[in-house]
């Protein structure tokens, strides 16, 4: 996707997300015009970003789909997660 031509529509697309795409959109809306290619080019690479993360994730689908497993060496980081979380409820943080 990242040798496709942009334009606002496409970037929209490709972020997949309404909230985000308005998010751009009033980025791309509000900014100077002498911003307007700095704006730009920072959402197309979220974009890119966006739309390769997808694109992986629809092949691991389809992999796991075929054959049962995600295929990849995959590290279980669930106990540290929740031992952080734990702790930062003990500093209070919500």
């Amino acid at each position: 996707m990242s040798d496709q031509t942009w334009t606002i529509e496409s970037i929209c697309e490709a972020l997949g997300n309404p909230a985000l795409s308005q998010r751009f959109l009033g980025e791309i809306n509000r900014a100077p015009a002498h911003e307007l290619l700095t704006v730009f080019a920072k959402w197309r690479t979220i974009a890119v970003g966006v739309s390769g993360a997808a694109e992986r994730g629809r092949v691991l689908a389809e992999a796991e789909e075929a054959t049962g497993e995600i295929p990849g060496d995959w590290v279980d980081r669930t106990d540290h997660v929740q031992a952080e979380a734990a702790a930062a409820r003990g500093r209070g943080a919500a």
